[in-house]
């Protein structure tokens, strides 16, 4: 079976472990149940609890990638509360007082079909949700404490959403690089950051580990989000699955308003091969280092 193939199995196979965590769409609020559900269950790659279930499977470093029954029940419910995480901050991102997109994956995104009300209320209830659903694992008391808190770190205004806080604040500014940097580190690169460093801690990793594989992640988040640029201007509408051209009709700067479009792909390179080499220096594992290398190729 080759690499695509082989991502695609097991996107689909996440996705049925992570909808099992999904709230049941009746009672009073069923209405919120719904719009949440919407926006995990609507397509993505499945790209950050992939790299929790990888990494972990690296730092355990026991030949094999099978994981028991009593590892997926400890490991399982954070692969799903990253996922609801990431997708409450498209959900917000998307959002007319954010990016006002009305396409998300190829089909209206939460806001246009269930409101701005219900959109916004929907990324809130998945941001939380996600810890709830974290608190399931079965992990030892004291990883588990450690990877919700690396959860929260990552999401919030040290990580994601202070990313996300700086890039709104500078839309129809010109950032300086540092500042372009930050917020790709941060909004882009936090939530791969945790995903990294929590499949390590509930691997038994020592902290020297775990620190590497936060480097090793930040520089795939810088990888990813100049990857994002580069598509925004060269790929069409159906392979992106939203609106291209969003981030100049926002007035907003990005990797390639200062470097361009050839030193951007390399740039995209460069943050990738350093990962890799990051990686290899704690262990092997195929998988992981393919699902790296792709991120440059990727259409979408």
């Amino acid at each position: 079976m080759n690499f695509k193939e082989e991502l695609k199995q097991l996107s689909a196979a996440v996705s049925g472990d992570i909808f099992m965590y999904l709230p049941e769409e009746e009672g009073f609020q069923k209405r919120i149940f719904e719009s949440c559900n919407y926006s995990v269950v609507n397509g993505g790659k499945r790209l950050r609890p992939i790299i929790i279930l990888s990494s972990y499977i690296l730092c355990r470093n026991s030949g094999t990638d099978t994981l028991s029954a009593k590892e997926m029940s400890a490991v399982l419910p954070f692969m799903a509360a990253m996922e609801m995480i990431h997708s409450s901050s498209l959900v917000h991102d998307d959002l007319p007082c954010m990016d006002n997109d009305t396409l998300r994956r190829g089909v209206p995104s939460t806001w246009a079909k269930y409101g701005e009300d219900f959109g916004t209320l929907a990324g809130d209830g998945l941001m939380l949700y996600a810890f709830e659903t974290a608190s399931k694992s079965a992990a030892a008391p004291e990883l588990k404490c450690r990877c919700i808190e690396l959860l929260a770190k990552k999401s919030g205004i040290y990580g994601m959403v202070g990313g996300q806080a700086v890039d709104v604040e500078l839309t129809g500014k010109r950032p300086e690089k540092e500042e372009l940097k930050f917020i790709y580190k941060n909004k882009t690169g936090a939530l791969i950051e945790g995903s990294f460093m929590i499949g390590a801690v509930l691997a038994g990793a020592s902290d020297e580990t775990v620190k590497k594989m936060e480097e090793a992640a930040g520089c795939i988040g810088m990888a990813f989000q100049i990857q994002d640029d580069i598509l925004d201007v060269t790929a069409t509408e159906e392979e992106l699955g939203k609106p291209i051209g969003s981030d100049s009709d926002n007035g907003k700067v990005t990797w390639l308003t200062y470097y361009g479009m050839e030193q951007s792909k390399e740039d995209v390179k460069k943050y990738t091969d350093k990962a890799l080499e990051i990686i290899r220096s704690i262990g092997h594992y195929e998988f992981l280092e393919e699902l790296l290398l792709s991120l440059i190729d990727r259409k979408s």
